[in-house]
C-alpha cells in the first residue's frame, strides 16, 4: 500500500507486538530517512550514538530517552532532539511509538 499523498493517521500505520520492537520505514533517501516504531512496555534500545542529528516525534505512549546521561521523559505530542555523536538510549516506561527522523549532513 502507497502512502504518498494520502492523509492517514500517524499511529495507526503501525501496531504494537508483545514483547518486540517494531519498525516500518516511511522514506529513506540520502539526506536523510524516517522511521516509525512501536516498542512494548520495557523494550529499549540500548546506549548507542549516531553519526547524524535525529529528531522522536511521539505520537502514543510514554518513554524515557537518555542523551549524554541526561533522563528525558516524552509522552504523546512530546519531541526530542538527540545530537549526532553523543550517546542516548530509548526506554518505553508505558507501550510507546515514536516517529524518528534522522537528518544525514
Amino acid at each position: 500500500m502507497s502512502i504518498i499523498g494520502e492523509s492517514l493517521k500517524l499511529a495507526g500505520l503501525i501496531n504494537y507486538q508483545k514483547g518486540s520492537i517494531v519498525s516500518k520505514t516511511i522514506i529513506d533517501k540520502k539526506v536523510g530517512c524516517v522511521t516509525l516504531f512501536a516498542f512494548d512496555k520495557g523494550q529499549r534500545l540500548s546506549t548507542h550514538t549516531a553519526p547524524f542529528d535525529a529528531m522522536i516525534f511521539v505520537p502514543d505512549g510514554e518513554a524515557e530517552v537518555v542523551i549524554a546521561g541526561k533522563s528525558n521523559m516524552v509522552g504523546t505530542g512530546d519531541m526530542i532532539i538527540m545530537p549526532a555523536g553523543r550517546p542516548h538510549s530509548v526506554e518505553a516506561k508505558k507501550r510507546f511509538k515514536m516517529l524518528l527522523i534522522m537528518i544525514r549532513a
